[in-house]
């Protein structure tokens, strides 16, 4: 696993003095180009005590590491937002990469003016966390994201450096989550008292499967038609302190029941979090956007759709087909390469995809797919040879016998995980070779 350095700058530090949460930015990108430090939103929570207990959630998967929990000291990594004019939307990930965490602060929790569109890293330091853990029901809450709202209480015009390693499995995640999420559909619901009564009696280790019976969410040993798998259960310790402010438990997950995803409505807001099959598996390695990679069009296609957004809250793909002039499928291919770069997520709740910018530097989210790499190297060889439906790929270990359409392949991959962490490079490129003779054919 490779890394880079990630330096987040600040003017001053983030902090909540006299009921006013001055958030403060680091460098992004604003619908009106980069920007040092951009000024998001200034105005009223009206739900102080949940937001300011969820944005605390947030904060606190940033800075944990559910697998091998003492392997190695903490990293900080300050959660990303993004201000998509309606809602404000805070993101993480955990250290070990299995957990992704969203605070979704819509229309009715937010009172106040929109100055900008975009998305940035926020400053979320140990006094603040203090801060937002005392707020009560009654307290009031003034929201600021961007240096104008700032309380500083240190050093007057004091700047903030932090200096962390962004893991290629980290940044790779954000890619994957988007493309997991989006084939996921809603597997159960539970309302008041009964959410609170099914996540406190979870247990923390170990792997069960949920499904719903009735008015109930049921736990069982074994997979049912309809569940879905949760591998540690106590990757969700940060809904905890959120459930007595919860209106409904909503549960995600794929037909295939491997990840899955738990969303919390709340007074005007949503916390997601969605977790990795297992508990000592990060998403950065699940492979789901390698096929839509591999298309030949698909940067191009990337390029297009990606001038066509503009921080919507909800991306639609029927129109942005229409004005991109392409089909619905490639749009789908292009929004997977813009994820890989972190320009778009998913919200499960309005099963449609958001517009963000991640706030990395450009050479920090190229090149995060290296069996993508190896299979474009095996093509540029020469190493495939198509055989009808199935293909040869000559290799240094010797040849793999690869069948493109059902993704099966002789080589280790593939007996280890038989497809359920993405293809193998071999497949990948019997895929590009595959396709482009079809291009030839036409």
């Amino acid at each position: 696993m490779t890394s880079a350095t990630q330096a987040y700058t600040y003017a001053a530090p983030s902090s909540l003095v006299d009921g006013r949460l001055g958030l403060a930015t680091s460098g992004g990108r604003a619908l009106s180009g980069p920007a040092v430090a951009p000024r998001f939103f200034s105005g009223v929570v009206t739900q102080a005590a949940p937001a300011a207990a969820a944005l605390l959630g947030v904060a606190d998967v940033a800075l944990a590491r559910y697998h091998q929990p003492q392997a190695r000291p903490g990293w900080v990594r300050d959660p990303v937002v993004t201000c998509n004019g309606d809602r404000l939307r805070f993101e993480s990930f955990s250290a070990c990469g299995g957990v992704y965490a969203r605070l979704d602060l819509l229309n009715g929790a937010l009172d106040g003016e929109v100055f900008e569109r975009g998305t940035t890293n926020v400053d979320v330091n140990a006094p603040l966390r203090e801060a937002l853990a005392r707020i009560g029901a009654r307290d009031p809450l003034h929201l600021g994201v961007g240096l104008d709202e700032l309380v500083v209480t240190t050093m007057d015009g004091a700047v903030v450096e932090k200096k962390v390693p962004l893991p290629e499995r980290w940044l790779r995640g954000f890619a994957e989550v988007q493309v997991i999420a989006s084939g996921m559909d809603q597997r159960g619901e539970l309302t008041g008292m009964a959410a609170v009564r099914f996540l406190r009696g979870l247990p923390r280790k170990g792997t069960v499967w949920v499904a719903q019976a009735g008015r109930e969410l049921k736990v069982s040993d074994r997979q049912v038609p309809g569940s879905v798998r949760l591998s540690g259960p106590n990757r969700l310790g940060t809904l905890l302190p959120l459930l007595r402010f919860a209106k409904s438990l909503r549960v995600y997950g794929p037909a295939d029941a491997a990840s899955s995803a738990w969303e919390l409505e709340l007074p005007g807001m949503r916390y997601t979090l969605a977790l990795s099959p297992e508990s000592w598996r990060g998403f950065s390695g699940e492979g789901a956007v390698l096929d839509d990679l591999a298309t030949d069009e698909a940067e191009n296609d990337a390029d297009v759709v990606g001038m066509l957004l503009n921080f919507e809250p909800e991306v639609e793909i029927g129109l942005l087909a229409d004005r991109a002039g392409m089909p619905a499928d490639r749009v789908r291919a292009a929004l997977t390469q813009l994820g890989v770069a972190g320009r778009v997520g998913y919200d499960l709740s309005e099963a449609a995809h958001f517009h963000r910018e991640l706030p990395y530097d450009k050479d920090n989210v190229i090149l995060l797919n290296p069996r993508l790499a190896k299979a474009r190297k095996l093509v540029e060889a020469g190493a495939v040879h198509l055989e009808g439906e199935l293909a040869t790929v000559h290799t240094s270990g010797g040849a793999r016998r690869v069948s493109p359409a059902d993704g099966s392949c002789t080589c280790e991959w593939w007996w280890d995980h038989r497809g359920s962490r993405g293809p193998c490079k071999h497949v990948l490129a019997a895929r590009i070779v595959a396709r482009a003779a079809v291009e030839v054919s036409r």
